[in-house]
């Protein structure tokens, strides 16, 4: 398979980047500027070592980012959201400073990484915002562990594999059908650069990576007769031209109780979940502007006042 080819499908299939598909063969897209963590460093959870990084003083917000990435990626985001809370990035499994951890993947064990990273660092709970991958490992943190979820951020989320347009469903079935394919022909783009300078192991370590996410990704689930029972106060966030399907999103909300009913005139019949769409925005670039974090932060505030009257 050509080199431009296989990239194209990995940028269709790894939900994770932020630059258009067109450039991904060509050169890294220019980062924007990001605040120095405070802290960093592994943290022993769930029988493995995962790594983490913080930004920012106050309550606990768990940032997850999506496929072949690291919390680098919600770019600008970072600041926005660190102003007054205390930003906790976390890299998955065979991704950024944690790398392969010699395990089956999967969402249940990622999040449960999550889960005791947030005991382990002495919170009884948290915020949580996933992005994409990110995401759904956050829609299964709230699942599995609602004990330790307090709001819940899900952006360009999928609860089934369905959810996703069939033009990146058949990506994440190549990517599963040629690992060792997909991390040769990614040498070279951002993703893989971005995870050698941050890897342990660095480039010794990426074919491994790939092949333990190549494993994971061409997986089915479907989680619709879960999502109902997520007791979190739930945003879901989604592009208008998104990888996720528009339908699926209004479902996931929809599975949530949101929308069931009008919030009449005083807002009695309002419920505790959200449903946003940003315009003019893809899977791609969703994370690269500071629109999530506008929208995120007066919900993780916990909507102190209704929107302004119209003049």
């Amino acid at each position: 398979m050509p080199r431009h080819t296989m990239l194209s499908i990995v940028a269709a299939a790894t939900l994770s980047l932020a630059a258009p598909v067109a450039t991904l063969a060509q050169e890294a897209p220019q980062m924007p500027q990001l605040p120095t963590p405070i802290e960093s460093g592994f943290a022993e959870v769930n029988g493995v070592r995962i790594w983490y990084q913080t930004y920012g003083e106050g309550d606990p917000l768990i940032l997850i980012h999506g496929g072949f990435g690291s919390v680098e990626m919600f770019g600008p985001n970072i600041e926005a959201l660190s102003q007054g809370r205390k930003v906790i990035g976390v890299d998955l499994q065979a991704h950024g400073g944690t790398g392969p951890l010699g395990r089956p993947m999967s969402f249940e064990a990622m999040a449960t990484d999550v889960a005791e990273l947030i005991g382990t660092l002495g919170y009884e709970k948290a915020d949580v915002m996933g992005y994409s991958l990110g995401g759904g490992v956050a829609l299964r943190l709230a699942i599995d562990h609602p004990e330790v979820v307090d709001r819940l951020v899900l952006v360009s989320t999928a609860y089934a594999y369905s959810n996703w347009h069939d033009y990146n469903f058949n990506g994440m079935k190549a990517i599963s059908a040629d690992p060792e394919g997909t991390a040769k022909s990614m040498i070279g783009s951002p993703m893989h650069q971005g995870y050698v300078m941050k890897a342990p192991g660095g480039e010794g370590s990426w074919v491994d990576a790939v092949k333990e996410f190549a494993a994971f990704i061409g997986t089915d689930y479907d989680w619709s007769a879960e999502v109902p029972s997520v007791t979190a106060p739930t945003l879901i966030i989604v592009g208008d031209w998104d990888a996720v399907r528009i339908s699926a999103a209004t479902k996931l909300f929809e599975l949530l109780g949101g929308g069931a009913q009008d919030a009449n005139w005083d807002r009695s019949g309002m419920g505790q979940n959200h449903f946003a769409v940003i315009p003019n925005t893809t899977h791609y670039d969703i994370v690269s502007t500071t629109a999530v974090s506008e929208i995120a932060v007066p919900f993780l505030d916990g909507y102190t006042q209704p929107p302004a009257a119209a003049q």
